[in-house]
């Protein structure tokens, strides 16, 4: 079985939000879909063990935000790859109030919807959530950020309970039998001693740290080599530490 084969088919990227008992829950999801045009209804996969499945399905209710292909990845890395339980994911988003009480996030936001749950189907490691759309609105006249662009522009990766998962080691040994396939094909080309200061990646969330840029948001300035970096520097997205970096 070849995992590439999955990234070929077509995702959105979304912010999944709902509240209960004055407790908002939130999480980046890349299965929102609409699934009947009358009534309309959209469905969204959900971990079993995520906080926020849990929070829907006693609420009864959630909003679905369609993220813009131009976002700070910053949201992305608290809602797709942190818990509620460590960090207040809705301090510094701006949100509405739905129709339906549900927290709408506007950050990052080109349109929302608002829905009621009308049935949950398991589906093993997911709950497959359907909800009737009550109210929807467009925020902004911008391009929405696809699954494929989050994964080729912000170099992310698929967070462990996403339906879309997978385990980093076989979709890199897979890549790595084709690029020594492709490699045997080509001409030897000439190294380039530019390229000794090797990019990493953290293996958590698949942000890429590169020599030549640094990292502005830690105050690393460019040209700072990887191994020149502080023993407590930590993933701009994930906070993940030093150790789960990979060189590329």
């Amino acid at each position: 079985m070849k995992y590439k084969a999955f990234h070929k088919m077509s995702y959105g990227m979304y912010l999944v939000a709902t509240e209960l008992d004055g407790k908002k829950s939130g999480y980046i999801a890349n299965t929102a879909f609409q699934v009947t045009n009358s009534p309309e209804q959209v469905a969204i996969s959900c971990h079993k063990k995520n906080k926020t499945t849990a929070v829907i399905r006693e609420a009864g209710a959630f909003s679905v935000s369609i993220l813009k292909q131009d976002l700070d990845v910053k949201l992305i890395g608290n809602f797709g790859f942190m818990s509620g339980r460590d960090l207040d994911k809705f301090q510094d988003v701006k949100t509405q109030t739905a129709q339906t009480g549900m927290p709408i996030v506007l950050d990052e936001c080109v349109a929302w919807l608002d829905c009621e749950v009308r049935q949950a189907i398991d589906v093993g490691s997911h709950w497959l959530i359907i909800g009737e759309v009550v109210d929807s609105e467009v925020v902004l006249d911008e391009e929405p950020l696809t699954y494929q662009v989050y994964r080729d522009k912000y170099k992310m990766f698929s967070p462990k309970n996403s339906p879309t998962y997978i385990e980093q080691d076989a979709l890199q040994k897979e890549e790595a039998e084709a690029k020594a396939k492709a490699s045997d094909e080509e001409t030897p080309k000439e190294e380039d001693p530019a390229a000794e200061a090797s990019a990493h990646v953290c293996v958590i969330c698949g942000y890429h740290y590169n020599p030549e840029e640094g990292d502005p948001t830690r105050g690393i300035p460019p040209g700072t080599p990887f191994e020149d970096l502080p023993d407590d520097y930590k993933c701009p997205i994930c906070n993940a530490s030093k150790e789960y970096f990979k060189e590329v």
